[in-house]
């Protein structure tokens, strides 16, 4: 074993520069009920800070998940730790018999705002899967297949797979045409594009989300998102989101966010299914004050 079994890296957050979402499959499919997308995505800078080690020296996994000291929200979190997807990652790769006798110390400082549309416990997900592959390499020389990776993410939640890229470093994936149920059509090159993330001060459950768009549901429209991806630069006229109407139904509020960037010519849009907006750019000052008098926390950013 190498004489630092340890690998420290940020589990960076992602956005839907184009989401179509197709209508739920019947009863009958294996997957009935879910919903088939084309998206495509991109990994931002902003990311929660992990440290992950193989320790032989203890028994046992510990964990250890806060939100960052810099962060508003506080240090303890609101969920079960057995419902923290960075914790269900080392779990379901101990169950595959992975780590064999290796014990984990697995160290997560949350900075990506839980229940927004950025990914943040899946990118944390896809993470560990990643680093905890590099160190039983190094322990072990045997090498873990990206493919098994992919299976264990899948088992986890439809955008952890996008966060598993063993050709990128960890916590960085390379952007992604993402079809199906979460599967990786293919990598893309990276963009660039500032940001600024407006989180109001409140959350969209998904699954009211996607029960608002199966009352309306729309086509799948494939080539729609490619050619989104294809303009070279970025085309904001050809970003879109199929969720944003439906999360708009679910959180009213939402619509004052969008209509106060759109007084201050801000193009924006929902991410993913909310409820963070996505403001292409930086805000100017009258805009932000509004938005911070609705609450709403302002992160400038940008794509990685």
């Amino acid at each position: 074993m190498p004489a630092d079994p340890t690998i420290s890296l940020t589990a960076h957050a992602k956005v839907n520069l184009a989401l179509s979402v197709g209508p739920p499959l019947p009863q009958g499919e294996p997957h009935a009920g879910m919903h088939p997308v084309a998206s495509w995505m991109h990994a931002i800078a902003l990311g929660d800070d992990i440290e992950i080690t193989l320790d032989d020296h203890h028994t046992g996994d510990r964990f250890d998940i806060t939100w960052a000291d810099d962060t508003p929200t506080g240090k303890p979190i609101d969920w079960a730790l057995d419902d923290d997807l960075a914790v269900r990652a080392v779990r379901a790769m101990r169950a595959r018999e992975l780590l064999r006798d290796h014990a984990v110390r697995l160290r997560v400082r949350k900075r990506v705002p839980a229940g927004g549309g950025l990914g943040g416990g899946s990118g944390d997900a896809g993470a560990v899967l990643c680093a905890l592959a590099e160190l039983i390499e190094r322990a072990s020389g045997e090498p873990i297949r990206q493919a098994a990776l992919h299976e264990i993410a899948a088992t986890l939640g439809s955008d952890v797979t996008f966060f598993v890229d063993r050709g990128a470093p960890a916590g960085r994936p390379r952007p992604a045409l993402v079809g199906g149920l979460g599967e990786i059509e293919r990598r893309l090159e990276r963009r660039s594009l500032a940001l600024t993330l407006v989180c109001p001060p409140f959350g969209c459950p998904t699954g009211a989300v996607y029960r608002a768009y199966d009352a309306s549901p729309g086509p799948l429209r494939i080539a729609v998102v490619e050619r989104a991806s294809a303009a070279r630069p970025i085309d904001l006229d050809l970003l879109f989101n199929d969720l944003q109407a439906p999360a708009c139904l679910v959180q009213p509020g939402l619509e004052a966010v969008l209509a106060a960037l759109a007084d201050a010519g801000v193009p924006a849009m929902v991410s993913g299914s909310g409820s963070t907006v996505l403001a292409f750019g930086r805000l100017p000052a009258p805009a932000s004050g509004v938005l911070i008098e609705l609450g709403c926390r302002l992160l400038p950013t940008g794509l990685v």
